[in-house]
């Protein structure tokens, strides 16, 4: 821990919320719907381990592994994201992509700090950065800055012993199915001598390394790059970049594309335009007067690549056109903010500056009332793709729609006044087929 002067207490702060930050990034499924309390886990623990038991030596894993991954092990109801019949909703935990705005996640100084360092570890690390671009095809820069998101280029504290989270998540966790899934996987790589969970923390949903990697996608992605004979995620940067390389190149990277550029939008053109359902090429974009910023480029060989507008804040700060890398990077963890993020900084790394245009974002509402918008927006006939609490790109376009339809001022933003008028009767305003 650095010395506690008001600068490094101020990093210390930061690092421990990025490694709270890095750890929720770890989830990589899609947000589902919050479930009821009733449907927390009516197994016990010790059952449902028996049961867990039973499957993984089936999978081929030692009886003698499992007593040792298992011995002593208890539920740590602690955990963000589990669904117990004494905890409301609300206590259910997020991740910080949903539940900070954009201005607060794309913390600028932070971003700074974390290009800086960027830029000295690409340095150092010149020659393995070097060989991944050649052989799997992924920018540098890129791996950097997922380096830099997950674990603070590793400095960020993972606490937790894998094989309890997985298990707890497992047993009474709002994705059951998945986590079982990882608890597996992890079991197998206990196996196979790739991890021990003494000596390998996690983050609160299990994920693992320098990159974050779940345990499913250990086996088929991890790279040795070092060329030592081991997938080392946890101590060597070459092997850590190169398995985040093959990750984003499984993802389907297109090598040279960008991730997004900043733009301005011409009239007639606002955050109603948001969204994948608005795809074309980016040279049609560029046709219909949308503009770069910030010294942006799109390579000519990209031009005609498809690209959608993405409105994070909606009407309350920068808008990029992006492109299917940005959606690689979604893949990687399946949030806005987050491949917003990585790209921004991987773009900061290489030189960029700040955004041109200034986030305003106005406060959040809670995941509950973007819950209860989305339903009632829902309910109002609007095509919600997810009634989960959290106001991605699909919401924000709809919260626009609705807002045009009612009369009210068009921002996209999941506001308490937007709630406020469908609890009001805004529902009488049905979406026009």
């Amino acid at each position: 821990m650095r010395a506690r002067s008001k600068s490094g207490l101020a990093l210390v702060v930061t690092l421990l919320l990025v490694s709270m930050d890095s750890a929720v990034n770890a989830a990589r499924a899609q947000p589902s719907v919050l479930p009821d309390a009733a449907s927390a886990a009516t197994e016990s623990f010790t059952a449902f381990l028996t049961r867990i038991r039973v499957e993984a030596v089936a999978l081929g894993v030692a009886d003698a592994v499992v007593t040792r991954a298992f011995a002593g092990l208890t539920p740590d109801l602690a955990l963000p994201d589990l669904v117990l019949a004494n905890r409301p909703k609300a206590a259910l935990g997020g991740q910080a992509e949903f539940s900070k705005t954009p201005l607060e996640y794309l913390n600028v100084p932070y971003l700074l700090k974390l290009a800086v360092e960027g830029r000295a570890l690409a340095k150092t690390h010149a020659a393995a950065l070097e060989k991944i671009e050649r052989d799997i095809g992924v920018d540098r820069n890129i791996l950097l800055a997922i380096w830099g998101r997950e674990t603070a280029f590793g400095k960020a504290i993972l606490g937790h012993n894998v094989i309890r989270v997985l298990a707890t998540q497992a047993w009474t966790g709002r994705r059951r199915d998945m986590f079982k899934a990882e608890l597996l996987a992890a079991l197998k790589m206990m196996q196979a001598g790739a991890l021990d969970p003494v000596r390998h923390k996690a983050s609160w949903a299990g994920a693992v390394g320098l990159v974050q990697f779940m345990p499913s996608e250990f086996d088929a992605l991890a790279v040795d790059l070092d060329g030592d004979g081991r997938k080392d995620i946890w101590g060597s940067v070459p092997d850590a970049l190169a398995s985040a390389a093959n990750q984003l190149k499984t993802k389907g990277w297109t090598k040279g594309q960008p991730w997004g550029v900043e733009v301005h939008l011409p009239a007639g053109l606002s955050c109603l335009q948001e969204g994948v359902e608005h795809t074309k090429p980016a040279a049609a974009w560029l046709k219909a007067g949308v503009t770069l910023l910030g010294g942006g480029a799109i390579p000519s060989a990209h031009l005609n690549d498809q690209a959608f507008l993405l409105a994070p804040g909606g009407a309350y700060g920068p808008v990029f056109l992006v492109f299917e890398n940005f959606m690689v990077l979604k893949r990687y963890n399946f949030a806005d903010l987050y491949a917003v993020f990585v790209g921004h900084l991987a773009d900061r790394i290489g030189g960029a500056g700040e955004f041109t245009t200034r986030w305003t974002t106005p406060k959040l509402i809670t995941n509950a009332d973007i819950a209860d918008l989305q339903g009632r927006l829902k309910t109002a006939g609007y095509p919600i793709e997810k009634v989960d609490g959290r106001a991605g790109m699909n919401t924000r376009t709809l919260i626009g729609s609705y807002q045009k339809t009612s009369g009210l001022p068009v921002d996209c933003w999941a506001s308490s006044a937007v709630l406020t008028h469908l609890r009001g009767g805004g529902l009488s305003r049905k979406l026009t087929p």
